[in-house]
């Protein structure tokens, strides 16, 4: 009991008194980071009023003149100005499905070279599909539409003749059925590319986090991975996401800045944005809308209704409102909100990810994470215990949420995703594309390899390769190879210590110094806590605040979306 009271006690577990006194008791058998069931913290987890009936309001099958199997989720829809046949399911950022980045980031995808050998692998993944977070303004949309319908204020026709039997009916929060199918399937593609690195003689430690979904993600993946015996190969570490709480996984909790208005830079410039691309389209729905002055703002809603309720219900009815072209504009929408508000164009962008490079710099050295504690948004109750900071393991597995693994991408300094994006039309060729990146399902890989000399940085383009073809005399090396969505990313871009390889990879030791400077650069206690101005929106490109010298221009805005929780719909 002296233990519990020490550990609800420490930095970044809270204190005592918030603590449920139903909860401490159950915990005082099972320690909480090691508890499931009950749950814990496990934030909100109201379920859907419906169940999915697709047999029944699927009405696109074969009106579209192809069969679509059965996926589960209805994407074969007529969608206006789609002549190649593209799926507009790939365009809805973070609130797509699960799919492999199809166009990769901009280096050459390889095999193994001969004798080489994947020794450790570090998984950062996010949580699977799920309903709407509780704070965003789709539910107000829709209760909004349904009392417009009710007191007869709206007379719909037209293409939106649906809304006169249309109600708002989603959950909020938890995982769909296609998150978990998302997750499970997720385990079972890592089990069948790194199952051989499981060590059988010990149980793993994976990490996650209280939250319903996450805690549920990360069961769903081990039971893909080692069925549903999965307890027997795996401890679930599970650290309390809440505000006040130290969290590597959720690090805005602990990011004051990275909640109000100075990381707000990607919501002002979307609005820009989305007045511009959704302009013709509500247009177009103000038309059937009666004696209602149809808005931008409803169109977004609208558009932000097609993903969710297909991953709810397998098929919307808002879907086919908007052409191909709007969709790509849906698409950018969310790139900038992602860049202005958590990566590269946000004064919090680092600070936010820093604390889980920091445990991934320590684990790679082999150390526990040993930074005094306000150094990161780092947990240094729970990374400072050999029984809940996983070390000496050749399979690591983390479980994290979109906003957050796009700020690591950005503390890592992957230079690549620094795209300045233009507010008032699409800038193309960026890397910054948060389908490819952060999609429902996500997952960033690092591998460490280890070859049996120095590998050439061109590899052969023939078939019949020797030894000689693929190694430079010397002794054996390491690498790191890093994936996001399945797609190799090129570390020398970001990192030209680590040379311009055609394969991407980067020599360990010089990682690992690129890695050891990135805290300072972070600038966490300012970038998080400070009292600074943020200039206009495009002035920020680093994730860090701008000092006063290097202060320009910037794009402007236009209009500023402040402290408003109900447009953080691409929080998590």
């Amino acid at each position: 009991m002296l233990f519990l009271l020490s550990l609800m006690t420490a930095v970044g577990l809270g204190n005592a008194a918030a603590f449920d006194k139903k909860q401490a008791s159950s915990s005082s058998v099972v320690p909480q980071y090691y508890q499931t069931s009950p749950e814990p913290y496990p934030g909100p987890t109201a379920t859907a009023s419906m169940a999915p009936f697709l047999a029944q309001t699927d009405t696109v099958s074969f009106a579209s003149g192809t069969l679509a199997v059965n996926a589960p989720l209805q994407t074969a829809y007529p969608i206006t100005g789609n002549t190649n046949n593209s799926n507009i399911f790939e365009l809805m950022g973070q609130l797509s499905s699960y799919f492999p980045n199809p166009v990769g980031f901009g280096v050459n995808e390889y095999s193994l070279p001969p004798s080489a050998n994947i020794s450790t692998v570090h998984l950062l993944s996010r949580h699977g599909a799920r309903y709407p977070t509780s704070d965003v303004s789709v539910a107000t949309f829709g209760s909004k539409v349904y009392n417009l319908t009710r007191n007869g204020t709206a007379q719909w026709t037209g293409a939106l003749s649906f809304l006169n039997t249309w109600r708002y009916t989603l959950g909020a929060e938890i995982l769909v059925a296609r998150g978990r199918q998302e997750m499970f399937d997720s385990g079972v593609l890592f089990y069948y590319n790194y199952g051989s690195l499981y060590n059988t003689s010990k149980k793993i430690l994976a990490r996650t986090t209280t939250q319903d979904r996450m805690l549920k993600s990360a069961e769903y993946f081990m039971a893909g991975m080692f069925g549903l015996e999965w307890t027997n190969n795996v401890t679930l570490i599970n650290t309390i996401e809440q505000n006040y709480y130290n969290n590597s996984l959720a690090g805005y909790f602990q990011c004051n800045n990275s909640n109000n208005y100075r990381s707000t830079g990607g919501n002002n410039a979307s609005l820009v944005w989305e007045n511009i691309y959704l302009a013709n389209a509500t247009r177009r729905l103000r038309a059937f809308s009666g004696n209602y002055n149809w808005t931008v703002a409803d169109s977004y809603n609208a558009q932000t209704l097609c993903p969710y309720e297909t991953v709810a219900y397998g098929y919307s009815n808002w879907c086919n409102l908007f052409t191909f072209d709007e969709w790509q504009g849906f698409e950018y929408s969310i790139d900038l909100q992602f860049q202005g508000n958590d990566g590269f164009g946000s004064p919090t962008g680092r600070a936010v990810g820093i604390g889980y490079v920091e445990e991934l710099y320590a684990r790679l050295q082999g150390h526990l994470y040993n930074l005094p504690a306000g150094a990161t948004n780092a947990n240094v109750t729970i990374d400072t215990n050999n029984a809940t900071f996983p070390l000496g393991q050749t399979l690591y597995m983390d479980f994290s949420h979109d906003t957050n693994i796009f700020s690591i991408i950005t503390a890592l300094g992957l230079k690549q995703f620094a795209d300045q994006l233009s507010n008032s039309s699409i800038t193309p060729n960026r890397n910054v594309t948060i389908s490819h990146m952060t999609p429902f399902g996500a997952r960033v890989v690092f591998e460490q390899i280890t070859t049996p000399q120095p590998l050439k940085a061109t590899r052969p383009k023939t078939a019949n390769a020797t030894m000689a073809d693929f190694y430079n005399s010397g002794n054996q090396t390491s690498y790191m190879h890093m994936t996001i969505s399945q797609r190799t990313v090129p570390l020398g871009f970001s990192y030209p210590e680590c040379g311009l390889r055609d394969d991407g990879w980067c020599e360990m030791g010089t990682f690992m110094n690129v890695l050891g400077g990135l805290l300072n650069t972070a600038r966490y206690q300012y970038s998080c806590f400070g009292n600074y101005t943020v200039p206009g929106y495009g002035a920020v490109n680093n994730g860090v605040p701008v000092t006063k010298r290097a202060l320009g221009g910037g794009m402007g805005s236009g209009l500023e979306r402040k402290s408003n929780s109900d447009e953080y719909l691409y929080r998590m």
